[in-house]
Protein backbone atom coordinates (compact mmCIF):
# COMPACT_ATOMS: atom_id res chain seq x y z
CA UNK A 1 0.00 0.00 0.00
CA UNK A 2 2.36 2.20 0.35
CA UNK A 3 4.30 1.80 -2.36
CA UNK A 4 1.04 2.29 -4.08
CA UNK A 5 0.51 5.23 -2.37
CA UNK A 6 4.19 6.68 -3.44
CA UNK A 7 3.76 6.07 -6.93
CA UNK A 8 0.38 6.91 -7.87
CA UNK A 9 1.41 10.78 -6.89
CA UNK A 10 3.94 10.49 -9.57
CA UNK A 11 1.68 8.63 -12.16
CA UNK A 12 -0.89 11.10 -11.48
CA UNK A 13 2.34 14.22 -11.57
CA UNK A 14 3.65 13.06 -14.87
CA UNK A 15 0.71 13.56 -17.17
CA UNK A 16 -0.69 17.15 -15.78
CA UNK A 17 3.34 18.23 -16.67
CA UNK A 18 3.23 16.81 -19.76
CA UNK A 19 -0.01 18.96 -20.28
CA UNK A 20 1.83 22.14 -18.92
CA UNK A 21 4.27 21.78 -21.58
CA UNK A 22 2.21 21.10 -24.66
CA UNK A 23 0.30 24.46 -23.07
CA UNK A 24 3.51 26.87 -23.56
CA UNK A 25 4.40 25.47 -26.89
CA UNK A 26 1.18 25.98 -28.34
CA UNK A 27 0.67 29.35 -26.53
CA UNK A 28 4.61 30.50 -28.03
CA UNK A 29 4.33 28.19 -31.27
CA UNK A 30 1.46 28.44 -32.66
CA UNK A 31 -0.35 32.07 -31.73
CA UNK A 32 -0.13 33.78 -35.46
CA UNK A 33 1.50 36.50 -36.37
CA UNK A 34 -0.72 39.95 -36.68
CA UNK A 35 -1.28 41.82 -39.25
CA UNK A 36 0.18 44.75 -37.41
CA UNK A 37 3.35 42.78 -36.31
CA UNK A 38 4.05 41.92 -40.14
CA UNK A 39 3.84 45.09 -40.98
CA UNK A 40 6.53 46.62 -37.79
CA UNK A 41 9.05 43.54 -39.02
CA UNK A 42 8.95 44.93 -42.81
CA UNK A 43 9.42 48.29 -41.83
CA UNK A 44 13.05 49.77 -41.13
CA UNK A 45 13.82 52.13 -38.71
CA UNK A 46 13.90 54.98 -40.70
CA UNK A 47 10.32 53.99 -41.73
CA UNK A 48 9.27 53.96 -37.81
CA UNK A 49 10.84 57.31 -37.46
CA UNK A 50 9.01 58.77 -40.14
CA UNK A 51 5.71 57.26 -38.62
CA UNK A 52 6.63 57.92 -35.39
CA UNK A 53 7.32 61.89 -36.70
CA UNK A 54 4.01 62.11 -38.72
CA UNK A 55 1.56 60.69 -35.83
CA UNK A 56 3.62 63.55 -33.52
CA UNK A 57 3.39 66.20 -35.71
CA UNK A 58 -0.20 65.53 -36.64
CA UNK A 59 -1.33 65.67 -32.78
CA UNK A 60 0.69 68.73 -31.61
CA UNK A 61 -1.10 70.12 -34.80
CA UNK A 62 -4.64 69.11 -33.32
CA UNK A 63 -3.86 70.20 -29.93
CA UNK A 64 -2.56 73.50 -30.74
CA UNK A 65 -3.84 75.46 -33.58
CA UNK A 66 -5.52 77.92 -32.10
CA UNK A 67 -2.70 78.92 -30.10
CA UNK A 68 -0.90 79.10 -33.35
CA UNK A 69 -3.78 81.50 -34.49
CA UNK A 70 -3.32 83.66 -31.91
CA UNK A 71 0.68 83.79 -31.81
CA UNK A 72 0.61 84.69 -35.71
CA UNK A 73 -1.77 87.58 -35.46
CA UNK A 74 0.00 88.96 -33.22
CA UNK A 75 3.68 88.74 -35.10
CA UNK A 76 2.00 89.77 -38.25
CA UNK A 77 -0.34 92.30 -37.27
CA UNK A 78 2.34 95.40 -37.30
CA UNK A 79 2.60 94.84 -41.34
CA UNK A 80 -0.87 95.54 -41.67
CA UNK A 81 -2.50 97.86 -40.01
CA UNK A 82 -1.77 102.00 -41.11
CA UNK A 83 0.65 104.15 -38.95
CA UNK A 84 -2.03 106.69 -37.88
CA UNK A 85 -1.49 108.69 -34.93
CA UNK A 86 -2.65 107.17 -31.35
CA UNK A 87 -4.35 104.06 -33.17
CA UNK A 88 -4.30 101.27 -30.86
CA UNK A 89 -3.28 97.32 -31.76
CA UNK A 90 -6.41 94.91 -32.43
CA UNK A 91 -4.78 91.98 -31.06
CA UNK A 92 -3.20 92.45 -27.59
CA UNK A 93 -2.57 89.54 -25.18
CA UNK A 94 -3.22 86.27 -25.61
CA UNK A 95 -6.73 86.45 -23.94
CA UNK A 96 -7.43 90.06 -25.85
CA UNK A 97 -6.36 88.02 -29.04
CA UNK A 98 -8.38 85.04 -28.65
CA UNK A 99 -11.30 87.13 -27.43
CA UNK A 100 -11.33 89.35 -30.54
CA UNK A 101 -10.80 85.92 -33.13
CA UNK A 102 -13.83 84.61 -30.86
CA UNK A 103 -16.29 87.31 -31.17
CA UNK A 104 -15.43 88.40 -35.12
CA UNK A 105 -14.83 84.68 -36.38
CA UNK A 106 -16.27 81.80 -33.97
CA UNK A 107 -14.61 78.24 -33.67
CA UNK A 108 -13.40 78.45 -36.84
CA UNK A 109 -11.70 81.51 -36.73
CA UNK A 110 -9.39 79.63 -33.83
CA UNK A 111 -8.96 76.91 -35.99
CA UNK A 112 -8.10 78.74 -39.40
CA UNK A 113 -5.31 77.19 -41.25
CA UNK A 114 -5.68 74.37 -40.24
CA UNK A 115 -5.71 72.04 -42.61
CA UNK A 116 -2.13 73.25 -44.13
CA UNK A 117 -1.20 72.68 -40.42
CA UNK A 118 -2.15 68.66 -41.24
CA UNK A 119 -0.44 68.94 -44.64
CA UNK A 120 2.29 70.86 -42.88
CA UNK A 121 3.34 68.66 -39.48
CA UNK A 122 2.78 65.66 -41.61
CA UNK A 123 5.88 65.82 -44.20
CA UNK A 124 7.76 68.17 -41.55
CA UNK A 125 8.69 65.66 -38.82
CA UNK A 126 8.40 62.66 -41.10
CA UNK A 127 11.43 64.14 -42.99
CA UNK A 128 12.80 66.02 -39.84
CA UNK A 129 13.31 62.67 -37.89
CA UNK A 130 14.01 60.31 -40.89
CA UNK A 131 16.76 62.71 -41.71
CA UNK A 132 17.62 63.22 -38.28
CA UNK A 133 18.53 59.68 -37.61
CA UNK A 134 20.23 58.99 -40.91
CA UNK A 135 22.41 61.80 -40.67
CA UNK A 136 23.93 60.60 -36.85
CA UNK A 137 24.47 57.46 -38.33
CA UNK A 138 26.72 58.89 -41.33
CA UNK A 139 28.19 61.45 -38.73
CA UNK A 140 28.83 59.19 -35.83
CA UNK A 141 31.89 57.41 -37.78
CA UNK A 142 33.77 60.81 -38.12
CA UNK A 143 32.84 62.24 -34.82
CA UNK A 144 32.64 61.00 -30.61
CA UNK A 145 31.16 63.97 -29.31
CA UNK A 146 27.74 62.68 -29.48
CA UNK A 147 26.41 66.35 -28.79
CA UNK A 148 28.03 67.45 -31.59
CA UNK A 149 26.82 64.65 -33.59
CA UNK A 150 23.28 66.09 -32.08
CA UNK A 151 23.93 69.29 -33.28
CA UNK A 152 24.93 69.08 -36.84
CA UNK A 153 22.52 66.12 -37.85
CA UNK A 154 19.58 68.67 -35.89
CA UNK A 155 20.40 71.33 -39.03
CA UNK A 156 21.03 68.78 -42.02
CA UNK A 157 17.21 67.67 -40.85
CA UNK A 158 16.09 71.24 -40.32
CA UNK A 159 17.02 72.05 -43.46
CA UNK A 160 15.48 69.19 -45.36
CA UNK A 161 12.05 69.53 -43.94
CA UNK A 162 12.19 73.14 -44.11
CA UNK A 163 12.80 73.20 -48.27
CA UNK A 164 10.18 70.53 -48.62
CA UNK A 165 7.55 72.37 -46.63
CA UNK A 166 8.27 76.15 -46.86
CA UNK A 167 5.05 76.43 -49.27
CA UNK A 168 3.03 75.19 -46.85
CA UNK A 169 3.61 77.17 -44.06
CA UNK A 170 3.55 80.57 -46.46
CA UNK A 171 -0.52 79.16 -46.92
CA UNK A 172 -0.89 78.29 -43.19
CA UNK A 173 0.61 81.80 -41.94
CA UNK A 174 -1.48 83.58 -44.51
CA UNK A 175 -4.73 81.88 -43.58
CA UNK A 176 -4.13 82.62 -40.00
CA UNK A 177 -3.28 86.08 -40.46
CA UNK A 178 -6.68 87.11 -42.21
CA UNK A 179 -9.76 88.02 -40.54
CA UNK A 180 -13.18 87.85 -41.44
CA UNK A 181 -15.03 89.72 -44.65
CA UNK A 182 -17.65 90.10 -41.69
CA UNK A 183 -15.28 91.78 -38.80
CA UNK A 184 -16.04 95.41 -38.56
CA UNK A 185 -12.33 96.59 -37.38
CA UNK A 186 -10.17 96.62 -40.64
CA UNK A 187 -6.76 98.22 -39.72
CA UNK A 188 -5.20 94.84 -39.46
CA UNK A 189 -6.93 93.60 -42.61
CA UNK A 190 -4.21 91.81 -44.62
CA UNK A 191 -4.43 92.79 -48.24
CA UNK A 192 -5.77 89.13 -49.33
CA UNK A 193 -8.95 87.10 -48.61
CA UNK A 194 -8.52 83.16 -48.67
CA UNK A 195 -11.65 80.52 -48.41
CA UNK A 196 -9.05 77.53 -48.78
CA UNK A 197 -5.56 75.75 -48.96
CA UNK A 198 -6.42 75.44 -52.37
CA UNK A 199 -8.07 78.80 -52.80
CA UNK A 200 -5.07 79.75 -51.40
CA UNK A 201 -2.28 78.38 -53.19
CA UNK A 202 -4.61 79.38 -56.88
CA UNK A 203 -4.54 82.69 -56.04
CA UNK A 204 -0.89 83.46 -54.69
CA UNK A 205 -0.12 81.61 -57.64
CA UNK A 206 -1.98 83.52 -60.03
CA UNK A 207 -1.56 87.24 -58.63
CA UNK A 208 2.20 86.97 -57.15
CA UNK A 209 3.92 83.86 -58.63
CA UNK A 210 5.76 80.87 -57.73
CA UNK A 211 8.24 82.86 -55.60
CA UNK A 212 5.44 83.86 -53.15
CA UNK A 213 5.65 80.17 -51.98
CA UNK A 214 8.98 80.89 -50.51
CA UNK A 215 8.61 83.99 -48.93
CA UNK A 216 10.62 84.01 -45.62
CA UNK A 217 12.47 80.89 -46.82
CA UNK A 218 15.66 82.63 -45.66
CA UNK A 219 14.76 83.69 -41.88
CA UNK A 220 13.16 80.37 -41.68
CA UNK A 221 16.59 79.07 -42.66
CA UNK A 222 17.94 81.04 -39.91
CA UNK A 223 15.64 79.53 -37.82
CA UNK A 224 17.42 76.16 -38.15
CA UNK A 225 19.41 77.53 -34.90
CA UNK A 226 15.68 76.72 -33.14
CA UNK A 227 16.14 72.97 -33.76
CA UNK A 228 20.28 73.18 -33.45
CA UNK A 229 19.54 74.07 -29.85
CA UNK A 230 16.43 72.28 -28.99
CA UNK A 231 17.35 68.47 -29.96
CA UNK A 232 20.84 68.21 -28.90
CA UNK A 233 19.47 69.75 -25.93
CA UNK A 234 16.28 67.46 -25.72
CA UNK A 235 18.86 64.54 -26.17
CA UNK A 236 21.13 65.27 -23.38
CA UNK A 237 18.40 66.23 -21.14
CA UNK A 238 16.72 62.95 -21.31
CA UNK A 239 19.87 61.04 -20.96
CA UNK A 240 20.32 62.32 -18.02
CA UNK A 241 16.75 61.78 -16.98
CA UNK A 242 16.12 58.63 -17.93
CA UNK A 243 19.28 57.63 -19.47
CA UNK A 244 17.83 56.77 -22.94
CA UNK A 245 18.24 58.69 -25.75
CA UNK A 246 15.91 59.84 -28.61
CA UNK A 247 13.49 57.17 -29.87
CA UNK A 248 14.52 54.75 -27.26
CA UNK A 249 13.05 53.12 -24.05
CA UNK A 250 14.56 50.34 -21.89
CA UNK A 251 11.95 46.96 -21.04
CA UNK A 252 9.49 47.41 -18.05
CA UNK A 253 9.96 51.73 -18.28
CA UNK A 254 7.57 53.16 -15.27
CA UNK A 255 5.93 56.24 -15.54
CA UNK A 256 9.89 57.83 -14.04
CA UNK A 257 10.50 57.18 -17.93
CA UNK A 258 7.88 59.69 -18.82
CA UNK A 259 8.45 61.51 -16.91
CA UNK A 260 11.97 62.39 -17.70
CA UNK A 261 11.12 62.49 -21.17
CA UNK A 262 8.34 65.08 -20.56
CA UNK A 263 10.49 67.22 -18.74
CA UNK A 264 13.06 66.87 -20.97
CA UNK A 265 10.76 68.02 -23.82
CA UNK A 266 9.81 71.34 -22.09
CA UNK A 267 12.89 72.59 -20.84
CA UNK A 268 14.61 71.91 -24.28
CA UNK A 269 11.82 73.82 -26.15
CA UNK A 270 11.92 76.87 -23.56
CA UNK A 271 15.53 77.11 -23.72
CA UNK A 272 15.51 76.57 -27.74
CA UNK A 273 12.55 79.89 -27.97
CA UNK A 274 13.83 81.86 -25.78
CA UNK A 275 17.10 82.03 -27.44
CA UNK A 276 15.67 82.35 -31.59
CA UNK A 277 11.99 83.48 -31.16
CA UNK A 278 12.88 87.30 -33.12
CA UNK A 279 13.50 85.27 -35.94
CA UNK A 280 9.94 84.09 -36.32
CA UNK A 281 8.94 87.62 -36.21
CA UNK A 282 10.93 88.38 -38.99
CA UNK A 283 9.54 85.34 -41.01
CA UNK A 284 6.38 85.86 -40.14
CA UNK A 285 6.37 89.76 -41.70
CA UNK A 286 8.29 88.36 -44.63
CA UNK A 287 5.76 84.95 -45.09
CA UNK A 288 2.59 87.66 -44.81
CA UNK A 289 4.09 90.39 -47.42
CA UNK A 290 2.21 90.87 -50.88
CA UNK A 291 4.79 90.28 -53.80
CA UNK A 292 4.14 92.80 -56.35
CA UNK A 293 0.83 92.59 -57.88
CA UNK A 294 1.12 90.94 -61.53
CA UNK A 295 -0.74 92.34 -64.42
CA UNK A 296 -3.25 89.61 -63.68
CA UNK A 297 -4.19 90.74 -60.16
CA UNK A 298 -7.66 91.98 -60.38
CA UNK A 299 -8.64 95.92 -59.81
CA UNK A 300 -10.17 95.17 -56.30
CA UNK A 301 -7.48 93.25 -55.08
CA UNK A 302 -4.90 95.97 -56.64
CA UNK A 303 -7.13 98.72 -54.93
CA UNK A 304 -7.22 97.61 -51.69
CA UNK A 305 -3.25 96.71 -51.66
CA UNK A 306 -2.92 100.45 -52.93
CA UNK A 307 -4.82 101.66 -49.90
CA UNK A 308 -3.38 99.73 -47.30
CA UNK A 309 0.56 100.91 -48.39
CA UNK A 310 -1.14 104.19 -49.45
CA UNK A 311 -2.16 104.61 -45.77
CA UNK A 312 0.77 103.29 -44.35
CA UNK A 313 3.54 105.64 -46.50
CA UNK A 314 1.58 108.60 -46.71
CA UNK A 315 0.63 108.20 -50.58
CA UNK A 316 -2.83 108.07 -52.53
CA UNK A 317 -4.65 105.04 -52.74
CA UNK A 318 -4.32 104.22 -56.68
CA UNK A 319 -4.78 101.17 -58.12
CA UNK A 320 -1.74 101.73 -60.64
CA UNK A 321 0.54 102.79 -57.74
CA UNK A 322 -0.35 99.59 -56.02
CA UNK A 323 1.49 97.54 -58.89
CA UNK A 324 4.43 99.68 -58.33
CA UNK A 325 4.89 99.03 -54.75
CA UNK A 326 8.05 98.89 -53.11
CA UNK A 327 7.90 95.98 -50.63
CA UNK A 328 8.79 97.33 -46.71
CA UNK A 329 10.17 94.41 -46.00
CA UNK A 330 13.63 93.23 -47.95
CA UNK A 331 15.27 90.57 -46.41
CA UNK A 332 16.61 89.85 -43.03
CA UNK A 333 18.65 92.28 -42.45
CA UNK A 334 16.68 95.04 -43.70
CA UNK A 335 12.95 93.28 -42.10
CA UNK A 336 14.88 93.77 -38.81
CA UNK A 337 15.66 97.43 -39.44
CA UNK A 338 12.56 98.16 -40.49
CA UNK A 339 10.88 96.77 -37.72
CA UNK A 340 13.31 98.55 -35.27
CA UNK A 341 12.81 101.97 -36.49
CA UNK A 342 8.57 101.43 -36.85
CA UNK A 343 8.01 99.45 -33.92
CA UNK A 344 10.52 98.87 -31.76
CA UNK A 345 12.58 96.10 -30.14
CA UNK A 346 9.51 94.71 -28.38
CA UNK A 347 8.06 94.28 -31.67
CA UNK A 348 10.60 90.89 -32.29
CA UNK A 349 8.82 89.15 -28.94
CA UNK A 350 5.60 90.11 -30.04
CA UNK A 351 3.58 86.83 -29.36
CA UNK A 352 6.22 85.48 -27.07
CA UNK A 353 4.51 84.55 -24.36
CA UNK A 354 1.88 83.03 -26.47
CA UNK A 355 4.40 81.28 -28.44
CA UNK A 356 5.77 79.91 -25.34
CA UNK A 357 2.07 78.95 -24.35
CA UNK A 358 1.66 77.07 -27.93
CA UNK A 359 5.56 75.95 -28.05
CA UNK A 360 5.39 73.60 -25.35
CA UNK A 361 2.61 71.80 -25.61
CA UNK A 362 3.05 71.40 -29.17
CA UNK A 363 6.92 70.24 -28.60
CA UNK A 364 5.69 68.01 -25.30
CA UNK A 365 3.20 66.57 -27.54
CA UNK A 366 5.45 65.45 -30.25
CA UNK A 367 7.85 64.44 -28.30
CA UNK A 368 5.53 62.28 -25.95
CA UNK A 369 3.76 60.74 -29.29
CA UNK A 370 7.22 60.05 -31.10
CA UNK A 371 8.33 58.23 -28.03
CA UNK A 372 5.28 56.40 -27.98
CA UNK A 373 4.69 55.10 -31.34
CA UNK A 374 8.00 54.14 -31.57
CA UNK A 375 8.02 52.45 -28.49
CA UNK A 376 4.93 50.48 -29.45
CA UNK A 377 6.54 50.19 -32.98
CA UNK A 378 10.06 48.34 -31.41
CA UNK A 379 7.70 46.64 -29.35
CA UNK A 380 5.49 45.18 -31.62
CA UNK A 381 8.13 44.17 -34.35
CA UNK A 382 10.27 42.45 -31.54
CA UNK A 383 7.38 40.20 -30.67
CA UNK A 384 7.15 39.29 -34.49
CA UNK A 385 10.42 38.08 -34.67
CA UNK A 386 10.08 36.40 -31.13
CA UNK A 387 7.07 34.56 -32.80
CA UNK A 388 8.70 33.78 -35.72
CA UNK A 389 11.59 32.51 -34.33
CA UNK A 390 9.70 30.12 -32.22
CA UNK A 391 7.48 28.12 -35.15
Amino acid sequence: MSHEGSTEPAASAQPFSTNTSSTTAFSEQDLPITAFEGFCMARSDSSFRALAGAAGGFTSGIITCPLDVIKTKLQAQGGFRARAPGQHAVYSGMLGTARVIWQEEGLRGMYRGLGPIILGYLPTWAVWFTVYGKSKEYISPYQENPNIVNFYSSIVAGASSTMVTNPIWVIKTRLMSQVSRKASNNNARPPWHYRSTLDAARKMYQTEGILSFYSGLTPALLGLTHVAVQFPTYEYLKRKFTGQGMGMAADGDTSFHWMGTLSASVLSKIVASSATYPHEVIRTRLQTQQRKSLPSASSEYAAFRGGLEGQAHGQPSLVAQAKEIVPRYRGIVTTFQTILREEGWRAFYAGMGVNMMRAVPAATTTMLTYEFVMKTLNHTKSEGIRKRANE
